[in-house]
């Protein structure tokens, strides 16, 4: 459908469908023609890949992606925007719209049933309340997907694409670089979106890695990074004490034996310093 990001188009399909915005929904639709086109071409979606895209709103964005990929399955929690989305996709045979929340979704099941074959990216704007849950839940599903292309609130794309070890680094971070290589690709304004948020965002893309880049036991290196940035501004043995319940005389024997120093702050460790620290705990 042309014309999708024309305020004067989206106004007229929300109003002949009686669509009002949720707030609690987290709500904004893209109307800069330019952004969806990138964010499209930068996925990775093309010939023999198949893309899932979470929270469609009007398919602004899943019409670009349906021009590019094999196959898309967007998956939109708000029933509401079913009939304006059958409205807006219909001249495409290559789309699926799946009710249901991304959250509670089995999404290694859903790529089994419906990308046999296919390499896998993920693409979506994603509404700000969700956007750590959505991106941990798609790294921690271990799902087999190469790419995730979201559009976030700029300062949470700032968090999650910090250098690990720097001043603007958080558990996020570190827990994202475990499992992906980040980069920033472009902001967006605030403007971009109807109606406009109080903020503007940037889309990042997150190319999975193979393997962790450190081998470490996951359930206590995860433990680990939580407790360190649990109250980052003390410093790395109290952190640790409070967070993991153990005495401090437990955790400056652990931290000698990582080589960390106890007077180190969480956001200055590398991915290696959280790594020696739970095999540390291990041992």
């Amino acid at each position: 459908m042309k014309r999708l990001s024309d305020i004067g188009t989206i106004k007229d399909i929300l109003s002949r469908h009686g669509f009002t915005f949720s707030k609690a929904l987290g709500q904004n639709f893209l109307i800069n023609p330019s952004v969806c086109p990138r964010m499209a071409s930068c996925s990775g979606a093309g010939k023999g890949v198949g893309v899932i895209e979470v929270g469609p709103g009007i398919g602004v964005l899943t019409n670009e992606l349906c021009q590019l990929a094999d196959k898309v399955v967007a998956v939109e929690l708000d029933k509401r925007l079913l009939p304006v989305l059958d409205e807006t996709l219909a001249e495409y045979d290559n789309v699926k719209v799946v009710n249901a929340d991304v959250l509670e979704l089995d999404l290694n099941q859903l790529i089994k049933d419906e990308f046999d074959g296919l390499e896998v990216v993920v693409c979506a704007n994603l509404p700000y309340y969700i956007t750590s849950p959505v991106i941990m839940k798609l790294l921690e599903d271990r799902l087999p997907i190469s790419a995730v292309t979201v559009m976030v609130q700029k300062e949470a794309a700032q968090r999650i694409c910090a250098e690990v070890g720097s001043r603007m680094s958080g558990a996020v971070t570190v827990s994202v670089n475990y499992y992906a290589k980040p980069q920033m690709l472009f902001g967006v304004s605030a403007g971009s979106f109807m109606p406009a948020p109080k903020v503007d965002s940037a889309v990042i893309r997150l190319d999975i890695l193979k393997e962790p880049p450190v081998q470490a036991d996951e359930g206590l290196f995860f433990a680990v990074v939580r407790a360190a940035f649990s109250q980052r501004r003390k410093v790395i043995s109290n952190s640790l004490s409070a967070g993991l319940g153990k005495s401090k005389e437990e955790i400056l024997a652990v931290l000698e034996a990582a080589n960390v120093p106890p007077t180190a702050r969480a956001e200055k460790l590398s991915l290696e310093n959280f790594a020696a620290i739970a095999n540390a705990i291990g041992e």
